[in-house]
């Protein structure tokens, strides 16, 4: 049995479907911090059969928590204070998202103006339907990357 050492301060990134958790440490840009970075894929669950963990030594604030309600709402967050679950966040669909995913419109004006923010709005949160904030274009792509 694996055993991964315990967090004694830090995020628990808990029931990522199985296989997610590499798109998830970049989109989160888990690489670019000054921490230590768990990953565990595949590992048994009752609940899912199989899943993902990302264990990060890090603050909560340190994380877009946005980025990953984005790629998937159903992530249990857990923070961890004294090697004990202080707080688990649950996680929505983000209003808003900034540079996760890019309009695919080529008359839209972030194909033209490159520096600019590419910025979706949650227009139907039944759905989860997203559209570009400068030309509506619906996004077609899967948010489970």
């Amino acid at each position: 049995m694996l055993n991964v050492g315990q967090l004694s301060e830090g995020v628990v990134l808990d029931h990522i479907k199985a296989g997610k958790s590499m798109t998830i440490y970049h989109d989160l840009e888990l690489d670019k911090l000054d921490c230590c970075v768990a990953i565990i894929k595949n590992a048994r669950s009752e609940k899912m059969g199989r899943k993902d963990i990302i264990k990060v030594e890090c603050p909560i604030d340190t994380l877009d928590l946005d980025i990953l309600g984005f790629i998937d709402h159903n992530i249990t967050v857990n923070i961890i204070k004294d090697g004990e679950i202080v707080e688990k966040k649950k996680l929505s669909l983000p209003k808003e998202v900034h540079n996760v995913i890019k309009c695919k419109n080529p008359r839209c004006i972030t194909s033209i103006e490159q520096e600019l923010e590419q910025i979706f709005i949650l227009a139907d949160p039944k759905k989860e339907v997203y559209r570009c904030k400068y030309c509506e274009e619906k996004y077609r792509g899967s948010r489970n990357k």
